[in-house]
């Protein structure tokens, strides 16, 4: 029987208190990697070199930043940049984004992968339908984004619910939508329903990421950030939440984030 959210949350594979999340992709490059690019083409060896990292850190769940991957797809692949900017329609760069065959079938051959070797339950980090519209929205020829709005966010919230479909041979515990980022309309996780539908039929839980919190869809459980000076100082003192998440800054000294992660139990 697959393990759900909450029974993860309720006793934490790393034996700890509070199940801890920690996003370490930034760190990890700079450290693991030398600031040498993150090697999003071979699945094979990104898989390897998070298995490294989690070996270290010892999250209680693995993240799966797409949202990092997508970035760096997009801006090194002009054809598909083109093919975005082909309309200047509100979300028409999003929903050619997300269409892109030769794209989404090599995202699935690395979440699959992903998966398959990994310790740990799984969860798809993606921008929420509003941040990556924003994200998108300069490719249809605006960069002002000031115009979005919930309407538009639940829209492109329909073409992320197709997307992920692709997705649903894998053992995913979560999806994340990571709203953080500056001042858009708030969008409220309810707001993406066709998301939850597809997260629900799948049997995934849904979170949305804030700067200040992790909700959940469905669930009074919440999760508190851990705050970046956590990382830099024995001082520190945890936030109170049903589970911790946090982002290990790129610029954290290795002995010291090793000294804090025993702090995390």
């Amino acid at each position: 029987m697959t393990l759900s959210l909450t029974e993860l949350l309720a006793e934490p594979v790393s034996g700890r208190r509070r199940a801890v999340v920690l996003d370490s992709h930034d760190y990890a490059q700079s450290v693991f990697l030398q600031g040498k690019p993150v090697p999003w083409q071979e699945p094979m060896a990104y898989a390897n070199f998070f298995g490294q990292v989690q070996g270290v850190l010892g999250s209680d769940l693995a993240l799966l930043s797409l949202d990092r991957f997508y970035a760096q797809r997009v801006a090194v692949d002009p054809a598909l940049q083109a093919a975005m900017s082909a309309k200047s329609r509100t979300g028409y760069a999003l929903r050619t984004l997300l269409g892109d065959a030769e794209t989404t079938q090599f995202v699935i051959e690395l979440a699959t992968i992903f998966s398959q070797t990994q310790r740990v339950p799984v969860v798809l980090q993606i921008p929420s339908p509003m941040r990556w519209l924003a994200r998108t929205h300069p490719l249809s020829g605006s960069a002002d984004v000031s115009g979005l709005d919930a309407d538009h966010a639940e829209n492109a919230s329909m073409y992320v619910a197709d997307w992920l479909r692709g997705f649903a041979a894998l053992p995913l515990m979560a999806v994340l939508l990571d709203d953080r980022g500056p001042a858009l309309e708030p969008v409220p996780l309810s707001t993406y329903s066709p998301i939850a539908n597809v997260t629900d039929h799948y049997r995934w839980a849904l979170g949305q990421r804030h700067e200040d919190r992790v909700e959940l869809h469905g669930s009074p459980l919440s999760g508190a950030v851990i705050a970046a000076d956590f990382w830099a100082t024995d001082t520190a003192v945890l936030p109170d939440g049903d589970f911790l998440i946090g982002e290990v800054p790129r610029q954290a000294v290795p002995e010291r984030v090793l000294s804090r992660i025993s702090a995390l139990v």
